[in-house]
């Protein structure tokens, strides 16, 4: 198989030319192959398949015909690897469940489905980390709604086994009661604003346990500009700390939920719009790691209710691409090299794995994206519904197959 006349565009930069591949390795790359299985794709992107890091089952439900789901969103979306959140029904706080997930892995015709473990069970008593990470966990997560005792020991277990740790900062006290972002729109909808503090000043501990312990953390979902600028300093000091921001952080402020519109009522909250602004600045400037598009399905029953009672969360996969290239590369925010670091490089790293380039030698795991291809949201569980993107997924490269989408 030939894949000719694309646009390869990996961590190395863009460059026309074409990919041969063989028993889905990659044998040779070059400006010109002839042969007779040559197809051409002109005008398309070829990009190593994207990785989100932060990913939950409808509902938070985990059984296998929600995984299958989840496979086969992500790989519309251009995603060849998810990496779920553990805290699900059941969570993946257990080697049980552990392996029930494992042996979902590997998706024939759809994406790698990972998931991290729960540093800590439902009562707030350590879960087993050492056995899990031995059975091939990821990475244990853990949110920071526990004691400095308990997130000490679990910098331990993490130090000792040389992971990283996912981290959500939150304070308990604050968004327990909370629905929104605390501000104009949170009044003016008469509802309790959770206040942006919460996030930083748990971001500020956190990043003291990384220094004192040695180890990596990455905080999950970021939502405030002023945890990423205190992120970029402990950087510079030499502590190992990244952030992750939601797509939806960056593109929408608090102004998605006027009229109670709960497909906004996110986890964490919508942003003001002077702090959605500052988080672009971030971005612009190379201060966010990496991305997500925080895919937290509901249940239609679960968001068809008041915005106080309404589940978090909105859908998101199944553009994932033509959202990164619609929204932040043809904007100029980003290049298409940037997006590949953030959607790709980062997310294998901070999981342990290799990716980002498409090279000689190597099994193919890539995305053929036309950038000249429309693609219309038809989904009212997305933020993104009735829009019209630019880019489209055409096809994914994958274990040796080629899946048409």
């Amino acid at each position: 198989m030939i894949i000719a006349d694309v646009v390869l565009c990996d961590m190395k930069g863009e460059r026309k030319c074409d990919v041969e591949v063989l028993d889905g390795k990659i044998v040779r790359i070059a400006s010109r192959i002839e042969g007779e299985e040559r197809t051409s794709y002109a005008g398309c992107y070829l990009i190593p398949g994207l990785i989100d890091t932060n990913v939950e089952l409808l509902d938070g439900h985990l059984n296998s015909n929600h995984l299958d789901k989840i496979s086969q969103q992500a790989i519309k979306g251009g995603i060849s690897t998810v990496v779920l959140m553990p805290h699900s029904t059941p969570p993946v706080d257990n080697e049980i469940v552990l392996e029930f997930l494992q042996k979902h892995r590997k998706q024939k015709l759809g994406a790698s489905i990972e998931t991290t473990v729960a540093a800590t069970k439902e009562d707030e008593t350590l879960s087993n980390i050492a056995i899990m990470l031995k059975k091939g966990a990821l990475a244990p997560f853990m949110t920071t709604a526990i004691s400095n005792n308990l997130a000490c020991r679990i910098a331990e277990y993490v130090k000792m086994y040389k992971a990283t740790l996912f981290c959500k900062a939150q304070d308990s006290s604050l968004s327990s009661v909370g629905v929104m972002v605390e501000g104009e729109m949170a009044t003016k909808l008469g509802l309790v604003g959770i206040p942006p503090l919460g996030e930083s000043v748990h971001v500020a501990r956190m990043i003291e346990i990384a220094r004192h312990y040695e180890i990596d953390i990455v905080f999950k979902s970021i939502a405030s500009p002023r945890s990423i600028e205190m992120i970029g300093n402990a950087k510079k000091e030499g502590v190992n700390v990244y952030c992750e921001v939601a797509l939806h952080h960056l593109l929408l402020s608090d102004a998605a939920c006027e009229g109670f519109n709960t497909t906004a009522k996110l986890n964490p909250p919508l942003q003001q719009h002077d702090d959605m602004l500052k988080l672009q600045e971030a971005l612009k400037h190379g201060n966010i790691d990496m991305l997500s598009v925080l895919h937290q399905p509901a249940s239609p029953v679960n968001k068809d209710v008041a915005f106080f009672d309404a589940q978090y969360g909105s859908e998101a996969l199944e553009e994932a691409l033509s959202l990164y290239y619609s929204k932040l590369v043809r904007t100029g925010m980003i290049s298409m090299q940037e997006m590949v670091r953030l959607c790709v490089r980062n997310p294998a790293r901070s999981i342990g794995k290799i990716s980002g380039e498409i090279t000689e030698g190597d099994n193919i795991n890539a995305v053929l994206f036309d950038p000249n291809e429309n693609l219309h949201v038809k989904n009212r569980l997305s933020l993104y519904d009735t829009e019209i993107l630019q880019g489209r997924v055409k096809a994914v490269f994958k274990n040796s197959k080629i899946i048409e989408v």
